[in-house]
């Protein structure tokens, strides 16, 4: 089995890809499992801040949990911002993960704003409510170099996008399987 690891900036659809994806291989017998680095974190991460080192760890955290997933005979799917190329480099060594970069157009994301982190991030300095550590507007995010797959998700309907994730997991998590 494999490791998935999806990075992208908030709201780019992750999770949504990841869920939709994860529901057709599961109906379809294949078994695989989205780890959401948003449950994570109010979980078995929810000691973790957002500086890069408790970033680094939160995703060192879901591989090491994907790993004994994997050892179960699943496929694993690690939904998480995952801002830094050292990072998803480390996963890639460490445990064979495959990147796909879920790439979506921070203006699209800042219209989109499901979660109203855009708004708050763009809020003035001193304001209250300011958010000051959003990946990709006042925190950084590094794009991937190497990823195996990119989704443009501001070019492509949620199904579209959900099946090209299907496909690429089908290739190499179930290659002869399908």
């Amino acid at each position: 089995m494999r490791m998935i690891q999806l990075t992208g900036l908030s709201g780019a659809g992750k999770s949504t890809l990841a869920t939709l994806a994860a529901t057709w291989l599961n109906e379809a017998g294949m078994e695989t499992l989205v780890i959401d680095g948003d449950i994570f974190r109010k979980t078995i991460c929810k000691d973790l801040g957002f500086s890069k080192a408790d970033r680094e760890e939160n995703i060192r955290r879901l591989a090491a949990f994907a790993a004994t997933e994997m050892e179960k005979g699943r496929c694993v799917i690690i939904a998480a911002i995952n801002p830094f190329q050292a990072i998803r480099k480390e996963l890639q060594t460490v445990y064979g993960a495959l990147t796909v970069y879920i790439k979506c157009a921070l203006p699209v994301l800042v219209d989109r704003d499901t979660k109203g982190l855009y708004r708050r991030a763009m809020l003035p300095d001193g304001h209250p409510d300011k958010l000051s550590n959003l990946t990709g507007v006042n925190d950084p995010y590094e794009a991937p170099e190497d990823a195996e797959l990119v989704i443009a998700t501001d070019e492509s309907d949620i199904e579209s996008a959900a099946a090209q994730l299907q496909q690429f997991i089908l290739k190499y998590c179930f290659a002869g399987q399908s």
